[in-house]
């Protein structure tokens, strides 16, 4: 069986709860570790394809403000 990268994640992620699923992505931020990449993009675009256009709004908000401090 040959699975893709997306479907691993959310297939290693659907039975969590949600205190696993948020300590998973406060360790992964927290550690810096760049292969928690890929599963931190999953977690992003699941996030956005579900979200009502103010939440995508007020996400697009922090991260230009965020990206603009680190110039």
């Amino acid at each position: 069986m040959d699975l893709s990268i997306r479907e691993h994640i959310i297939n290693n992620f659907k039975e969590d709860n949600k205190e696993n699923l948020r300590s998973a992505i406060e360790e992964s931020i927290k550690e810096n570790d760049e292969e928690v990449l890929p599963g931190m993009g999953v977690f992003f675009e699941i996030i956005w394809s579900d979200a009502k256009e103010e939440l995508k709004n007020e996400m697009l908000e922090i991260l230009f403000n965020r990206l603009q401090k680190e110039n």
